[in-house]
């Protein structure tokens, strides 16, 4: 069962590498959704609207449209995952085991990971304080899907032994505990501050929060309808509801908001420059051969947006001349980067083999690796001379 969770957790960091490993070697962003000044795009590379969407991914929306206002998003499709991707990479033997192991934590714990309907991770970034300090960001892990939260809840409070202490706030109860390394570490380093509290509450009956005291607080509020997350960052994130993972956000805006261009906590300021430029949406997919990465930012005007794509494209070129693994020369150069309006797209296709290969190639024991290299040359020790006697002689007197 070790192996089976290793495995499992190792194809979907790498899954997740792909993904964001293409966002940040293209900068990718978020696409504006009227495609007004792009064209019409190829129906094969076209980034899918939420109008075609399922009554099933309408209802992920609209449990998603509860949440808090966010300034970066991380979507993964648990289902498509568990019960599409993997089983493509795994062992049969490996799949079987992950299958049981689900099965025990359904029993135990009341949640099987295969009927999870999404997991979300949010991060939102803060204004700094009166005194001019920098805050660190918030962030939360939003679930849901075929579980009682109120039980997990329960059972937390369980395995926590004593050490999650309720607190009450709009309504609900929150699970609230403290790390006590990080809070101890907090003391020589007031960054880690914000993080030496962790929080878990139950949003609605199927859906479980866990996170910054502060961020969940925000969410009880945006499920009474306060600050909910907007419409525009939500279409942005489940814009291809056949996603495996996908990304959204907004860097220059969690720039603007930590850096004091909007003002303080205690203090607004209207920012004098309103730009969206950076905005980003990234998101990892697969059909029966092929797994497909697309990608588009935000570069305000066609011009930007035709220097930022040479920029890229020069990066891209430099980077698969300079990578030594033939692997990783092969991803980089089927990406491509092209601009379209005022937007820059980032789209590729790698087929499913490749992957595996790579997967393969990744998990292979180090001890086999340096087997099948060349076999050492035995070293010839050079003949040792035989020692020679020192003559000794006596002095007369």
């Amino acid at each position: 069962m070790q192996k089976t969770l290793a495995s499992l957790l190792a194809t979907l960091l790498l899954v997740a590498a792909t993904a964001l490993g293409a966002q940040a070697q293209n900068v990718v962003g978020q696409a504006n959704v009227s495609n007004a000044n792009s064209g019409t795009p190829d129906s094969a590379t076209a980034v899918t609207k939420t109008s075609t969407i399922s009554p099933a991914t309408q209802a992920v929306i609209n449990s998603l449209a509860n949440l808090p206002e966010a300034d970066m998003l991380i979507y993964v499709n648990p289902q498509r995952i568990l019960n599409e991707a993997l089983p493509k990479f795994l062992p049969a033997k490996d799949i079987e085991g992950m299958r049981k192991g689900f099965e025990e934590m359904k029993q135990k714990a009341g949640v099987n990971p295969t009927k999870l309907d999404y997991l979300v991770m949010a991060i939102r970034f803060r204004k700094p304080t009166a005194d001019l300090n920098f805050q660190s960001p918030e962030f939360m892990v939003v679930s849901s899907g075929n579980f009682s939260a109120d039980s997990l809840m329960t059972l937390a409070r369980t395995v926590s032994q004593g050490k999650l202490r309720d607190e009450s706030y709009g309504g609900k109860t929150m699970g609230v505990m403290t790390i006590e390394p990080i809070a101890k570490e907090s003391e020589k380093n007031p960054f880690l501050k914000s993080f030496t509290e962790i929080a878990v509450a139950s949003l609605n009956g199927n859906t479980l929060a866990a996170g910054t005291p502060g961020y969940l607080r925000a969410a009880i509020d945006a499920s009474d309808g306060k600050g909910r997350i907007s419409s525009e960052a939500l279409s942005s994130l489940v814009r291809d509801p056949n996603a495996l993972i996908s990304l959204a956000g907004s860097p220059w805006g969690s720039f603007a908001k930590s850096f004091g261009m909007l003002g303080t906590e205690t203090t607004p300021r209207t920012p004098r420059c309103e730009s969206k430029i950076g905005d980003f949406y990234a998101a990892l997919t697969m059909d029966e051969t092929n797994f497909m990465i697309r990608g588009v930012s935000n570069a305000d005007n066609p011009d930007t947006a035709r220097i930022l794509a040479n920029l890229y494209f020069g990066l891209l070129q430099y980077a698969a001349k300079s990578v030594p693994d033939a692997s990783a020369r092969s991803l980089l150069s089927g990406i491509a980067v092209t601009a379209e309006g005022d937007e820059v797209l980032v789209r590729a296709s790698f087929p499913q083999q490749m992957i595996l290969d790579l997967i393969k190639q990744q998990m292979k024991p180090k001890q086999e690796a340096s087997s099948s290299s060349a076999p050492a040359v035995p070293r010839v020790q050079a003949p040792v001379k035989p020692a020679v006697k020192k003559r000794r002689t006596r002095r007369r007197n």
